[in-house]
């Protein structure tokens, strides 16, 4: 957060409108400017819930910044700031740079192995004969896939399988806005569509949404756990409410929910619960 912004540079991070920046402490972060204020908002917000959900480690840090060209933090970087058309004032995000990502294509059920058609779930017996390390490729992809349904993000997996109607080959390609990191571990970016974009444009996604968390019987415990509790208290609005007001100083630049968004929230970590249960139960 206190870092200037030494050099701001074109390229790497996504839309035109957004920039890479070189840190006065040695680091890079990627600026999104958003198309419009509510794709920061559910920049910040899906970050924030992805650390109530205790799955904050996938996503790299990310702080909000106020554009101030005559502020301490981008003084040096003034005339470049001239040069991108960003309104004096705005909100963006800083996501941390992580380097030696590589792209990731989906596995088994969700990759080349559906044939083009919709992915299916494991059955106990195949779960059963899989080594533990495809398990723990799988339960970081149900992570994924869980996320992904609480936020209605329909920008990553989502938008490979509502591809797959005139490109049966899509899924054997890797997916948009994930990457992973040398450690094996996958890595979430670009997550604006969520919660807030992503909640307008249900109708359209959910047919996609749903069965893509249907095909998931298998869950790390800790994320199960984190929804069952957020399910019995039907505290999920309140919880990212409080996190996020605790962790981010410009939160209020950008605000919260709407109490519609907030329902649809609790009413998806609900469904989540329920699907969940259903798993134990096989």
């Amino acid at each position: 957060r206190s870092a200037r912004v030494s050099a701001l540079e074109r390229g790497g991070c996504g839309r035109s409108s957004n920039r890479l920046a070189r840190l006065s402490d040695g680091s890079r972060a990627c600026v999104r400017y958003g198309i419009s204020p509510e794709q920061i908002q559910g920049e910040a917000l899906s970050y924030h819930l992805a650390g109530v959900l205790g799955m904050q480690e996938r996503l790299p840090p990310m702080a909000l910044a106020l554009v101030e060209p005559r502020g301490t933090q981008w003084e040096p970087v003034r005339e470049e700031l001239r040069g991108s058309h960003w309104t004096e004032g705005a909100v963006v995000s800083l996501t941390r740079w992580v380097d030696n990502l590589t792209a990731v294509v989906p596995p088994a059920p969700w990759g080349a192995e559906t044939g083009g058609r919709r992915p299916r779930a494991l059955s106990a017996g195949e779960l059963g004969g899989l080594p533990d390390a495809q398990l723990v490729e799988l339960v970081q992809w149900s992570d994924l896939i869980l996320f992904d349904y609480l936020t209605a993000n329909f920008d990553r997996l989502v938008s490979n399988l509502f591809s797959l109607q005139w490109d049966p080959r899509v899924m054997r390609r890797a997916t948009s806005n994930l990457l992973r990191a040398p450690d094996g571990g996958l890595v979430f970016l670009d997550n604006e569509a969520g919660l807030v974009h992503g909640y307008r444009l249900l109708a359209m996604w959910d047919p996609y949404n749903e069965p893509l968390l249907r095909s998931v019987c298998v869950f790390r415990e800790g994320t199960a756990r984190r929804v069952a509790e957020l399910h019995r208290r039907r505290s999920a609005a309140a919880e990212l409410r409080r996190r996020y007001r605790a962790r981010e100083p410009l939160w209020d630049r950008l605000g919260f929910l709407s109490e519609r968004q907030a329902e649809l929230l609790q009413a998806r970590v609900d469904f989540v619960h329920r699907h969940i249960t259903h798993c134990r139960a096989q």
